[in-house]
Order: structure tokens, then sequence, then C-alpha cells
């Protein structure tokens, strides 16, 4: 592919990518594929000569797009955002265009320092204390991780490395693989999956501690757990607390948390993948009060706030925990050489590489600005309430817990069969993708604000397909109640079918 095939293909993979989000509302949010649909579809071998670029994206639109989920669809209510926007997507192909990889400073000076501007920028936007931010007299710092999981991982490997400085600094003669078969994480029983995973990666026992009953870890019940550990010998090292947990978007409290982990030199990790960013509103941040106590902070970017995967902004309270962890030297590989505070962001992540992430943040934000992306976060919180409202309109539901962030959870009155069942028929005519959770042990239904195209007509359309589905399940004989569903969904379809026919 020459400059100009390059140029014609640029142009006509933007084309359809604005025509694909101009036209998301009529396709399906799901795909109707069978696993196993694209291995038939595909050659079993790479092709020997060069194709060009018109059949390759004409096999993109026939093969593989047919068997995508639409994460966009202002339809699609499952899980959390994923971020996409049309800044982030400049910002990519600025990134992809470069190629340059962030070894070391020299490798690629402004992919170092526009992650320390951007990472600065946001955190005060969020209002983080000051000590965490490169811009502070201290070492603490920012930098962009792949993801929440990554980041979970990172700080308990550097809290696992701390703890064993600190033990033999006091106690020279220890066996650092004997204290390390001592150490125990903790977390609450409603973490995401990936903090779990951290223990599995980590080599570190993770305790799940029981939440109350609203989906929080208190601080009694962690300072409970390490007195029964410790009591058998154990040594606590690392705590994951939730800003917004996977399940009903509960919130841990810090200021609990905090003291009992300061006092027992115990790392404090926070996991505010996706609610974190709510605080660069001002009246959400009491939602992390005591964050002062903790070690490291993690917001997912690409989930909320605009940004294509990846893009995870970690911060930490001292950055040299990270460097001690992971620093490794190489003669090829030189540290910066300066009194300015400039990182070497090799040494505070897992990767030697990184791309230039920080491009598509300073892009949305720039784009954007603050207020544009708190407008998001606040209107989509507004449309989570508006959805919430029309469920309490219909005396067949029960809205619990109460709506979180963009995240509402809700449940047919008349038993835990029904609402599987509904679920299970809505998921299986493709239209509308929810997920579902518990809450104190009863089964809910997820409903989450997801797409930044997402509207008030969405929601009432999403709601009345919703309504239609519970009068085919619970009065199945009131047959104008089934019509009604049958053309809500079939008016679909059909634009879907239409859509696919041009």
């Amino acid at each position: 592919m020459d400059s100009e095939q390059f140029r014609e293909c640029a142009k006509a993979t933007i084309e359809m990518l604005i025509d694909y989000y101009e036209n998301i509302r009529n396709r399906n949010v799901l795909p109707s594929v069978e696993p196993g649909f694209l291995l038939k579809l595909l050659p079993e071998n790479a092709p020997e000569e060069p194709e060009d670029w018109k059949t390759v994206l004409n096999d993109f639109s026939e093969k593989i797009m047919p068997g995508v989920t639409h994460w966009h669809s202002p339809h699609f209510h499952a899980f959390y955002p994923t971020g996409c926007s049309y800044p982030s997507i400049i910002g990519n192909i600025l990134s992809d265009g470069l190629g340059v990889i962030g070894l070391t400073w020299m490798a690629s000076p402004a992919c170092t320092e526009l992650e320390v501007v951007t990472m600065n920028w946001f955190g005060k936007l969020l209002g983080l204390p000051e000590v965490f931010l490169n811009c502070s007299d201290g070492p603490g710092g920012g930098v962009i991780q792949g993801s929440a999981s990554e980041a979970t991982l990172v700080a308990l490997l550097a809290a696992k490395d701390k703890m064993i400085r600190r033990l033999t600094r006091i106690n020279p003669s220890l066996d650092h693989d004997t204290l390390k078969n001592k150490f125990v994480a903790y977390t609450s029983d409603q973490c995401n999956s990936s903090v779990e995973k951290a223990g599995v990666l980590g080599s570190m026992k993770m305790r799940l501690i029981k939440s109350d009953s609203n989906g929080k870890l208190r601080g009694e019940t962690l300072k409970k757990a390490f007195e029964e550990d410790k009591a058998q010998g154990l040594i606590p090292c690392y705590v994951v607390a939730n800003l917004g947990t996977t399940g009903t978007c509960a919130f841990d409290p810090l200021c609990e948390l905090g003291p009992v982990c300061n006092e027992e030199n115990v790392w404090l990790h926070v996991d505010a993948a996706y609610a974190g960013a709510a605080f660069i509103c001002p009246e959400y941040r009491y939602l992390m009060k005591g964050v002062e106590y903790v070690d490291s902070f993690d917001v997912n970017v690409h989930k909320w706030l605009l940004v294509n995967f990846d893009c995870s902004a970690m911060w930490v309270k001292d950055c040299y925990d990270l460097i001690y962890a992971f620093d490794v030297q190489r003669v090829y590989l030189d540290d910066v050489n300066t009194s300015i505070k400039i990182p070497d962001y090799r040494h505070w992540q897992m990767p030697l590489g990184r791309r230039f992430r920080s491009l598509k943040l300073w892009t949305v934000m720039k784009m954007y600005g603050a207020e544009g992306l708190r407008k998001h976060i606040r209107d989509q919180i507004g449309l989570a309430q508006y959805f919430a409202n029309l469920v309490r309109s219909d005396d067949r539901f029960i809205v619990e817990p109460e709506p979180s962030m963009g995240l509402v959870c809700f449940r047919l009155r008349d038993g835990v069969h029904n609402t599987k069942k509904l679920l299970q028929n809505l998921v299986e005519k493709k239209v509308l993708f929810m997920v579902p959770c518990t809450y104190r042990s009863r089964y809910v239904i997820r409903y989450v604000i997801t797409s930044r195209l997402t509207t008030k007509e969405d929601i009432e359309t999403s709601w009345n397909i919703i309504k239609d589905e519970t009068n085919l399940l619970i009065n199945p004989d009131k047959i104008n109640s089934k019509a009604k569903s049958i053309s809500t969904i079939d008016h679909l379809n059909s634009i879907s079918i239409c859509e696919k026919s041009k």
C-alpha cells in the first residue's frame, strides 16, 4: 500500500466508521451467529498474494461485522461503558501513525512528558490530593496502565516488595521466600474478578471478605480479618478497596479502611475503574472521603470518560515503591539524567514497551474540555435516574438497591424465576443486552447507561421492550400486549434488515 492508496483507504475507513455510529440504532445489539461462524468463513491459511484494500474492507463488512456485539449501541446496557469518541479515535490514529515505543525518555521524550502532563491534568480534575501528582514536591505521580486489572497487579507486586524491604530492615536474617508465603491480600466479596486474579498472578493469598448488606467492606470487618490472620502467623500485606463495585456500584468507605491499613503498614489500593470518573464532578467526591490514606488509586479512563481502550490512570503516593520492585537495568536503556522530575515509566509497569496512549487522553481532554466531560457524566447519571423512575412507575417491578451512578438494578416482584426468564427472553431477541448480579442474595438485572449516544428516547424504547416482554411472560393471554410487543421488536428488526440490505 503506497501513500495514495493509504489516503483513499483511510478516507473510506473513516466514512465507514461515521456511518456505523450514525446508524448504530438500526442494528441489533447482539449478533446472530453461532460459535465457530468466522472459522468457517475465513480461509485456513493467510493469503499468499496481497489483496486490494477494497477487498479487505468488503470482507470486514460482510464477514467480520456480522459477529460484532455493538458496545456503543444505545441499547447495550451490560457490564459498564467502554469509552469511545471521535477525539479519542483521532488520538489513536496519531499514536498508531507515529508508531513510537516509549522504552525510555530518549526513545520518545514527548511520549513520556505528555503522559506526565495529562496525568496531572486528570488527577487535578478528580480532586486527588497533591501528593499523588507528579507536579508535587514529593515522590508521587501518575502513570497510564493498560487496565485496572494491570494496575491492581502492579500495586500488589509493589506492596509485596515494600513489605519484604520493611520487615528485613527490622530483621535482616528473615528469609524472603518464607515471608512471601505468609503474605495475605484482602478485598470485598463484591470485588471484580480481576482483583482475585491479581492474587493468583502475584502468588498471594486473596481473602474475599464479606461485605455489609449494602455491598460495602467495613473497617471493623477488615480489622477483624487482620487479627485472625496475624493470630495464625500470617502477615497482612495488601488491601483493594472498591469505589464502585462491579455488581451494584457500591463504595467501600476509605475513611474506615484507611486507618486500619495505615496502622498495620498495609498497602491500600483503590479500584475505582468505572465510578471514579464521576469524581471530576465535585458533588460526587464525598464518595472518596479518606483517599489521603491510600497508597495507589486507579480509574479506567477508557470506561466512562470517552477514551478508547486501553487507558487506565493509576497514581501512587510514592513512585519509588514501583521503581524498587520493577527496576531492571541494561546498558542500552539509560535512565533520564536531569534535575527535573521526569519519570522513566518502564520502572512503573510490567511491560518494557509502552504505546503513546496519552495522546488519546490529551485529544479527549482538549476537545471536550473539563466541562464537556462533566456534562457527559451528569447526563448519563440523569438518564439512569430517568430509567429508574420508569421502572418504579410499574408496580410489577422493584428497583434495588438505590441506583448508583449510571447503574440501575431491578427485578420482578413475583420471584427470581420470572426475573431470570425475563432477562433470558430479552437477550435471546438480541435487541437489548443486560446482565444480572445478586443483591442481598436476590437475583437482579443490571441496566447501565453505556453509550455516549444514548438519549431519553432510547431509554423509553428500552423500557417499552422490557414492559412488553414482561406482559408476554406474566400475562401471555393478553393478545393486545403480545401484538404490541411483536410490533415493537419487529419494528427494530425491520430497520436492521433494511440497513443490512443497503
